[in-house]
């Protein structure tokens, strides 16, 4: 089958940063051109960290795909985040602004924070936790999870982050695969205005799952949070607060080479075992707090950051705790949802603190749409500068709302592409220097070599789609998949081994500029009538129309023609009196995605739904709705975010 995807919709709305914006911007133009030399780039950017050891070494390639940066140099991670800002003075910067969901709240300083790393460390060491040993992290968003990771990371350890919300069998797997010694969870955290437990997770985690009890925990470290009752089994179970407030603050932090390994981050897998990211530390930490300061511009002295991601997803490991906290940042934690205690939450957090630089997800932006610009405007969010975009492309019509509603028409906005795999940031605008598109995330950042091509790995050219790849190793890449060196191969590099490209799985095209648009994963694209389909195409022309807030597009089996397009939408709460005339709504949604790209993408079936199958990161679960659009009994359910979403959706669509 061609790789080629076919380009429907055009967008032609511009939006060049002001003069003031660029004048006062981290980057400028000439990145571009300082980037020509690949390595003497990074190894510039790689500098700003403090190294223990200086390191002689960039890149060793020689043996792809297996690559080491900045291999004979020494650094410690977490003194790079913690210490050298206390050393420089700053021990009274807040480092974290912390919101609990029932409107507790922390200051945490750069001293204090240093200190209950140091302390943590200790305490970490005397339960015999090594360099090199794993410790599984199962947290809410409180100060003590990016506390945990900077502590495991202090000593050389490992840490492997699983999202609370993830169930006992998932932690099981991972800690299993791991081989972790130690977990470190709390009684529960907050969400959705009561308290959800997390221990009793753990506790099922480590018992017999049919296979035998758990084998490599030694230790269970909890924070207590909510002062939820919970089980105990002495000997293994130990309470924070009883451990780590008196513990010496006494810790010197030692340095550790660069391809240490830093953390293991469990991502969904086609074969349905979890894949453990393996990434390492000095490369990784280099384009973590490049990228936070120059695509967030971040200027810690003045800015209050705050990323919405959870610890557990990849963002939150590089945009919540490495990169801020190394650029010496001052960011927001917020542990609830966005509707908790009310459906203006985060723009409340936003006046509360003044927050300067907002990045979040666009599933996050399309619920807000629904609720309409009402509940945004009653709070005052004239203190953003910026606005950010991270997770599935954002369809035009969402970026315009984010920075007409949001954003007030003055704030660039950064919509980037990146992976679990790829560590930090890899497509984006910098915001002092790039003409933006609605929907585009634009160009390759200074260093990194990106290109569409075919199946036969061949570029596709300007104004053409086809298969994302990366065709020169980066810092912060994936060392590997844990304890998996041949489905690392298989999975990333196989499919171009003969140019030495990495495949992400995604679909893009280049427009006439060369400018990168996503068209979601190539398993999404559809084959209509022999035209290959963009999912994101259709659903950006769905949620352009006024009265749809969301959409997903699937593909299913239709004997005419291969397959079909089919939607789901979600309606506004400012449209729903069209659903007093359902079948004039679909039939003037269909004339719609017909009138703005073509009779081909006219779905044959559209179903208006209330939500959308989600994760707790954000993610449309499109697996799921192509079970229901072919009538099979729909798949697995449990990392939704609402696991009965699926049979609300399944009731609808019967009455439609």
């Amino acid at each position: 089958m061609s790789s080629q995807i076919d380009h429907l919709l055009n967008e032609t709305r511009r939006f060049a940063p002001s003069a003031d914006f660029a004048a006062a911007a981290n980057a400028h133009a000439d990145l571009y051109d300082a980037a020509a030399d690949r390595e003497a780039f990074w190894a510039e950017q790689a500098r700003n960290l403090h190294w223990h050891t200086p390191f002689t070494r960039t890149l060793d390639w020689s043996n792809p795909p297996f690559a080491t940066w900045f291999e004979d140099g020494e650094l410690n991670v977490a003194y790079n985040c913690l210490d050298r800002h206390v050393e420089a003075g700053l021990g009274d910067r807040v480092a974290l602004l912390w919101e609990g969901e029932p409107g507790d709240e922390r200051r945490v300083t750069y001293a204090e924070l240093t200190d209950e790393v140091k302390r943590l460390a200790n305490v970490l060491t005397e339960l015999g936790i090594d360099a090199g040993d794993r410790v599984a992290i199962y947290l809410p968003m409180i100060p003590e999870a990016v506390a945990a990771m900077l502590a495991v990371a202090r000593i050389g350890a490992i840490h492997s982050v699983v999202f609370g919300g993830f169930s006992a069998d998932s932690l099981r797997s991972r800690i299993d695969d791991a081989g972790a010694k130690l977990v470190i969870t709390s009684d529960g955290g907050y969400r959705k205005g009561k308290a959800s437990p997390l221990k009793p997770a753990v506790d099922q985690a480590l018992g017999d799952r049919g296979h035998g009890p758990q084998e490599t925990v030694e230790h269970v470290l909890v924070v207590k949070r909510t002062g939820t009752e919970v089980n105990w089994e002495d000997g293994r179970d130990l309470w924070w607060h009883d451990l780590v407030p008196t513990a010496s603050a006494d810790h010197v932090a030692q340095p550790f080479p660069a391809e240490n390994p830093l953390f293991i981050l469990y991502t969904s897998g086609t074969t349905g075992k979890p894949k453990g990211i393996l990434h390492t530390s000095g490369g990784y930490l280099t384009q973590a707090a490049f990228t936070n300061k120059v695509v967030h511009d971040l200027h810690p002295e003045t800015d209050v950051y705050w990323c919405t991601a959870d610890i557990g997803w990849i963002t939150g490991h590089t945009y919540v705790t490495y990169g801020p906290l190394a650029n010496g940042a001052t960011q927001v934690i917020y542990e609830g949802t966005p509707d908790t205690p009310h459906p203006g939450r985060w723009w409340e957090i936003v006046a509360k603190y003044g927050v300067t630089i907002l990045y979040t997800a666009p599933t996050a932006i399309r619920s807000f749409m629904k609720l309409g610009r009402s509940i945004p405007e009653q709070h005052d969010l004239s203190s953003l500068r910026l606005l950010g975009s991270v997770g599935e492309p954002i369809n035009p019509e969402a970026w315009m709302w984010y920075r007409h509603v949001i954003g007030g028409d003055r704030t660039p906005i950064v919509d980037t592409w990146w992976q679990t795999e790829t560590g930090a940031i890899m497509v984006s605008a910098l915001p002092g220097v790039t003409e933006t598109k609605p929907g585009s995330a634009q160009v390759p950042l200074p260093g990194i070599g990106l290109d569409v091509v075919d199946d036969q790995g061949q570029e596709v050219g300007n104004g053409n789609g086809g298969l994302l790849v990366l065709t020169e190793p980066w810092p912060s890449m994936l060392r590997g998949i844990w304890g998996d060196p041949d489905r690392f191969k298989e999975t990333y590099w196989d499919k171009f081994a003969d140019k030495g490209y990495y495949f992400a799985g995604d679909g893009a095209r280049l427009d006439e500029d060369g400018d990168v648009w996503f068209l979601g994963r190539v398993d999404d694209v559809m084959n209509v009538s022999g035209h290959r389909l963009s999912t994101t195409e259709i659903e950006s022309a769905l949620v352009g129309n006024e009265a749809v807030a969301e959409a997903a597009v699937v593909g299913a089996s239709d004997e005419t023609t291969g397959q079909a397009v089919v939607a789901f939408v979600c309606i506004k709460e400012s449209h729903k009196d069209a659903l007093s005339d359902p079948e004039g709504l679909i039939t003037n949604l269909r004339k719609w995605v017909g009138d703005q790209i073509g009779p081909i993408a006219r779905p044959r079936d559209i179903y208006v739904v209330t939500e959308l199958p989600k994760t707790r990161s954000g993610k449309i679960m499109r697996r799921l709705l192509r079970d229901v659009a072919e009538g099979r009994e729909v798949g697995d359910t449990t990392t939704l975010a609402d696991t009965m979403v699926m049979s609300t959706i399944q009731g609808q669509v019967k009455k439609m």
